[in-house]
């Protein structure tokens, strides 16, 4: 009698044994770790693994258990105060692309007739779920690659929170889908901003300070937590929502508050353990392929890029964000959300869609997140190579009214490039020496940075330093100084040395000050002409010599 639970918890453990091995080799492989996760549920399912798990009731309660803390945990992760602060051109694009997606993948599934959607209902989640980007692989993806905190990675980021949303919408009148009465509808929704008014009600003024008294007890936090979850995800269940649905909104209570982060990093450990099982629950699930699965895959995933790359970067153009970034954000946002996953299975259980449709979207899933590797660690040139095909027709960075060749050729300071060490050396300017701002020439290749740095008084002009006709074009021979503030990791499509090279015969009477990460690097720079090179590292190291120093004679 006592008994009936060991199978459960050797197939728990048979997922996660199975996950590390499989994770590690992907890691090897320079592949998302989510696959491998995937891997080893297909390695332990019936289908196409070993067989050593084939308990449909375990399988099924594996993927509940890790559905509810996946939907928890993004929850944690959808912070409402930063969006609200993301400004109106990332809503707009954000909008424009959800919506733009959707109805280009509607329209072309229902083209297709009954090969890859058979109903309506089919067309309708096929093209949701393709409409949707993986948070976890893209975030992950651009921390590794130092791109989270640039302009095209602030934007991905932006439209990725905005997907989750509209994810969150759909899914709140999901249940009366089959029946889409008015009437239905806006229960389903009245219910669910109750909801979200008494959880958000009760995080503030209840959940806050029992987080807060057991704070010194980190086991104690993610209990209250994890109760927290599971007494939302009842409400849910007893309003006629989906549990998942009450998951997502206790996350986002918790979230929206001060404690959220703190209560986040608290259930790191336990986030990775309920994502693992989620997807080896998928990897169990997992099918046969036949020739025309994965012939249907490969639509999806090519609907994916197209899609993106049609709505993405000319919206982004058209915002003044630039063609650029609006194109390396599309190929940022090329794969399947995980989101997807759990929107088709909530459809499946309500009988929604075809059964074959989640192992479908599983594939294509697979397929998208294993190219999106690649096309994220090569999204520049990509990007490049897409402009430079769409300027044989005519379509071109759109950088505004061109500055005056005199009063570019005035200034006798140019700054290349302006992100963090360039944005703090204008900051310095303003602040003690303002009368300068009218000898800085700023070159970068972002449109959105002209209006902010204009009304400023600095003069700004577009510029691809990977090009080394910009620079010509822009008669800086006469310029006193010449700064790079980019070290070579964040300039695109050239480095420091090839700069170097370009500047000394274009500003041959100008002090050159480069930027390095190594010492090594700042040396052969010195040795080939560079009067100055900025080592970032050393600088910060130095200052806080200096404060500790100076706070220890005090």
């Amino acid at each position: 009698m006592h008994q009936a639970p060991l199978p459960l918890l050797t197939d728990i453990g048979l997922g996660i044994i199975f996950a590390a091995a499989a994770g590690n080799l992907l890691r090897l492989l320079g592949q998302p770790l989510i696959l491998g996760y995937v891997l080893g549920g297909i390695l332990l399912g019936p289908q196409l693994g070993l067989g050593l798990v084939n308990d449909p009731a375990s399988i099924e309660l594996i993927s509940e258990i890790g559905l509810i803390l996946l939907l928890f945990i993004i929850g944690l992760e959808i912070n409402l105060r930063e969006l609200s602060s993301m400004g109106r051109a990332v809503f707009f694009l954000g909008t424009i692309q959800f919506l733009s997606c959707l109805a280009l993948g509607l329209g072309y599934f229902s083209s297709l007739g009954s090969w890859m959607a058979p109903c309506l209902y089919d067309r309708l989640y096929l093209a949701l779920a393709l409409a949707l980007s993986s948070t976890l692989i893209v975030v992950k993806l651009l921390h590794d690659k130092f791109e989270v905190a640039t302009t095209p990675g602030r934007l991905t980021i932006g439209v990725l929170v905005l997907q989750d949303l509209w994810a969150i919408l759909f899914m709140a009148f999901q249940p009366n889908l089959l029946h889409p009465e008015l009437a239905s509808v806006l229960k389903s929704l009245g219910q669910g901003a109750v909801l979200v008014a008494l959880a958000f009600g009760a995080s503030r003024h209840l959940l806050g300070r029992i987080l807060h008294a057991a704070g010194k007890a980190p086991e104690l936090v993610l209990l209250t937590s994890l109760a927290w979850c599971f007494s939302l995800c009842g409400l849910a269940q007893s309003a006629g929502l989906s549990k998942e649905m009450g998951a997502l909104i206790a996350g986002m209570s918790i979230a929206a508050f001060p404690y959220g982060a703190d209560v986040a990093a608290k259930l790191s450990g336990v986030r990775d353990f309920f994502v693992t099982l989620f997807f080896v629950s998928l990897g169990l699930k997992f099918p046969n392929p036949t020739g025309e699965t994965l012939a249907a895959a490969g639509v999806a995933v090519g609907v994916v890029l197209a899609t993106r790359l049609l709505t993405v970067a000319p919206a982004a153009r058209l915002l003044g964000l630039g063609l650029r970034t609006g194109l390396v954000a599309a190929l940022n946002l090329a794969q399947i959300s995980e989101f997807s996953l759990v929107i088709l299975a909530l459809g499946a259980g309500y009988g929604h869609v075809s059964s074959g449709l989640p192992s479908l979207l599983l594939m294509a899933m697979l397929s998208a997140s294993v190219l999106s590797t690649y096309i994220i660690m090569f999204n520049d040139p990509l990007a490049r190579g897409i402009m430079a095909l769409l300027g044989r027709f005519g379509i071109a960075e759109k950088t505004g009214p061109g500055s005056r060749p005199e009063e570019v050729k005035a200034r006798d300071i140019v700054l290349l490039g302006c992100y963090r060490e360039g944005e703090a050396f204008l900051r310095v300017v303003e602040s003690d020496w303002p009368e300068a701002k009218e000898r800085i020439l700023v070159v970068d290749y972002n449109p959105a940075l002209r209006s902010r740095l204009e009304k400023r008084g600095f003069l700004w002009v577009y510029g691809d330093l990977a090009h080394p006709e910009t620079l010509e074009h822009l008669k800086i021979e006469q310029a006193r100084l010449v700064i790079c503030s980019l070290s070579d990791t964040f300039l695109k499509g050239t480095s420091n040395r090839r700069l170097l090279g370009h500047l000394k015969r274009l500003a041959p009477e100008a002090r050159l000050i480069l930027t390095a990460e190594e010492t090594a690097e700042a040396e052969h720079l010195l040795a080939a002409g560079a009067q100055e090179v900025i080592l970032p590292n050393k600088l910060a190291g130095g200052r806080l010599f200096e404060l500790m120093r100076r706070s220890l004679a005090g």
